[in-house]
Formats: C-alpha cells, structure tokens, sequence
C-alpha cells in the first residue's frame, strides 16, 4: 500500500524526474545497441536510503528493488511487505545469513563459492516447508580482475562451470545467469565484454541461464551494449546516500 503521505511532495518530485532520466537512458542505449525493445530489468539499489523512499518508488512504478546488507534489507521487507517488490539481494552474503535472506529475497546476485551454494539450498528448502516460496534465482558473481575478487568480490572465471553445477542440481535453486561489477579505476568495456564471453560459455551448458546482471550508475551504457540483462542503479535516482548513524 502506497502511503498517501509519501506521494507529491518534494522528494517524490525529486524521483520522479531522477527514474525518468534513467530509464530515458536505459532505453537510449538499448536502442543504440540494436536491442529493439528488449530493455534490461532495472533493479533500484536502495541501501542506506529509507522506506518512505522505497514506496515512493513504488508509487512510481519500481517494481525490483536490491540491497546490499542483510539486517537493513530484512527489516525493509517487513516494512514494505504490502508494496508488491521484487527483492534481490546484490551484495557479498555470509553462510551465516542465507536464512535470513531467503526469507525475502527472489534473487540473490552474489554467489560466488560452493558453501553459499550449499547454504542458500539447504536455507531454501527449509523456507518451503515453512512458507510455500518459490526457488531462489542464483547469479553466479564473477570476478573480472585479477586479485580473484579482493576489491569487488566473485568467483574467478575458471570456477564458474562448477558453481552453475552445483547450483543446477540442487533443487531448490535456479541458475539464472552471471553477475559482475567493472573494475575500479578501468574502462567498463572491456570487462563487461568479458562477462558476456563468459555468459555465452554458461549458456551453451545451461540454456536457461540467459541472465546478466551488470551495469550501475556509471556504466550502465556499456553494461547494455553488451547484453545487460539486469542493471543494478542506485545513486543516480536515489541521489547520495544518508550519513550511516
């Protein structure tokens, strides 16, 4: 339920015209890319950034939502369980809290080891006994520099035909497709062209897992040339983040 309170005053103004700069973007390149109609999911990163934000963006028709931080995401979701999100989890994730996040989330896009895999499943299929929800969508992160993740986390490429197996036979798990963030301090180009390599590779042994998540603020038009599926946007509508208290 959207509350009424929320909608017409400044900061929903504000949104309102910060979402249509983006998706005027989004749709810009999907054009320049020769995609048709075929625009990428968008996922609005909403970390730091209160409820009332939350449903606001709802109101203006944001339908998936993604956070980064466990405690912060599962009290959100409780808040806005009446708003019709879709809720990804987008940031490294502990074993310890798969629990907890499969309570809310549909997508987790940030698996990048076999624990979380075993994890998530063993979490997953608990959580369907409890509660009837669906199967988890998998992105499997990967690392596009060459410190095997130490700066923006992932598995290293070679590992990822192994993670997609695991998560393909485990039952309560779906594999959806590849995550990545460019590198810091380096073209998005380049890396995200690497991705798509890669999700090609995927695909040709997991037809279904077509999905790649990449592409952020900053780069959402390169990640888009080269295939976005999904794309990961905060600042850019939200504007900067609150001061963490």
């Amino acid at each position: 339920m959207t509350d009424p309170a929320t909608v017409g005053d400044a900061r929903f103004s504000e949104l309102q015209v910060r979402l249509a700069a983006v998706r005027e973007r989004i749709a810009r390149a999907t054009a320049a890319a020769g995609r048709g109609t075929d625009l990428p999911r968008l996922i609005v990163v909403t970390k730091f950034h209160p409820a009332d934000d939350i449903r606001r963006l709802a109101a203006l028709g944001v339908t998936d939502v993604g956070e980064n931080r466990d405690q912060e995401a599962a009290a959100k979701a409780q808040d806005l369980a009446d708003a019709g999100l879709t809720w990804h989890f987008v940031g490294q994730l502990q074993t310890k809290k798969a629990k907890s996040v499969v309570r809310y989330a549909s997508a987790v896009h940030s698996v990048d080891r076999p624990q979380l895999v075993d994890a998530l499943a063993k979490a997953v299929l608990n959580e369907q006994a409890a509660s009837g929800r669906g199967n988890l969508d998998c992105f499997i992160q990967v690392s596009l520099e060459d410190d095997a993740g130490a700066q923006r986390g992932g598995a290293a490429p070679a590992d990822v035909p192994g993670l997609a197996e695991r998560i393909a036979e485990a039952g309560a798990l779906r594999l959806a497709g590849v995550m990545a963030v460019a590198p810091l301090g380096a073209a998005p180009e380049p890396a995200f062209e690497k991705l798509a390599r890669i999700s090609q590779r995927l695909v040709a042994d997991h037809p279904s897992a077509t999905a790649m998540s990449a592409g952020m603020s900053q780069d959402l038009e390169a990640a888009v040339t080269f295939g976005a599926t999904h794309l990961r946007i905060g600042s850019d509508i939200l504007g900067s983040r609150p001061a963490v208290r």
